[in-house]
């Protein structure tokens, strides 16, 4: 199975305790990168956290933001004031409140809102510690399986490319020996229209280097082998975003060549066609883990 690295999930728990929320985005990126948004209290599990969330995903930018709201009858127990910065907080004020008289005071709100001035309890942390990774895990699996979801959609679109890839691949074996035959026939044409005696060995020759110059088996073999890997590691699963975007882009290289060397009307537009197909699975693979 591959995974997409979109996804979403929410999940929220409570109790006597109070209230857990806990949302997860995931982006696409090309290393893991974790962002964490945590309440204060929670701020001593931040490196559990960042462990846990490297068990689920390999590849990503993880948005995990954990919102807490303590019941009423638990909020009291949950944090201690810092008594004495609140006391050099307020001298503060009135100090610089001397040199602007016409300015309001400062509320006990905004005097909160000052680092520090709550502290969480070390012995809440432990309280929490169990729900918050258990709420975590939780929202991780969910991601995980958001992220599958959307990975068995992208796996059946790469299927869907690389066979209609392979029938232009198809179209282009069948026409390359009309081709060349068209081409003996057109020379053929031009030596009698000019009344020029034909010589066997000559038009050998410049059939020889014709054929030369329009040989597209290489890359076609090239392309099918690109394929058959391709579906290998769609179907082996796991994190496979780098891999296949290294093969796309030899894909798209390939084509490039098949269509630089074609010389006919259905070659150069099976050339354009599967340049196109390549393209739209390069586009969703940069969404792949």
């Amino acid at each position: 199975m591959i995974y997409s690295m979109t996804a979403f999930a929410r999940s929220d728990v409570s109790g006597d305790w109070g209230n857990l929320v806990c949302e997860i985005r995931s982006i696409n990126h090309r290393y893991l990168e974790l962002v964490l948004y945590l309440p204060d209290v929670l701020r001593a599990l931040e490196m559990s956290m960042r462990d846990t969330i490297r068990k689920f995903v390999k590849r990503g930018k993880i948005e995990c933001s954990i919102r807490y709201q303590p019941n009423a009858n638990a909020a009291h127990s949950l944090f201690t004031v810092n008594e004495a910065l609140v006391q050099a907080l307020c001298q503060a004020n009135e100090k610089i409140s001397a040199y602007f008289p016409a300015t309001s005071l400062v509320s006990p709100t905004d005097i909160l809102r000052f680092p520090g001035v709550l502290e969480a309890k070390e012995a809440d942390i432990s309280t929490l510690r169990k729900q918050v990774f258990h709420l975590l895990e939780k929202t991780l699996k969910e991601l995980v399986l958001s992220r599958e979801r959307e990975g068995a959609e992208l796996k059946q679109l790469f299927f869907q490319r690389m066979d209609l890839i392979q029938l232009e691949l198809a179209k282009v074996r069948t026409r390359l020996p009309q081709v060349i035959q068209e081409q003996q026939e057109r020379l053929v044409k031009r030596f009698t229209d000019a009344k020029v005696e034909l010589d066997p060995n000559r038009l050998e020759q410049e059939m020889v280097v014709f054929a030369q110059k329009i040989d597209v088996a290489e890359e076609v073999d090239r392309i099918e082998t690109h394929i058959t890997e391709i579906r290998r590691i769609l179907n082996q699963g796991g994190a496979a975003g780098r891999r296949l975007d290294f093969l796309l882009q030899e894909l798209n290289r390939e084509s490039n060549t098949l269509g630089s060397k074609s010389v006919d009307n259905v070659l150069m537009h099976a050339a354009v066609e599967m340049k196109v197909l390549i393209e739209q699975v390069r586009e969703q693979v940069q969404n792949v883990e």
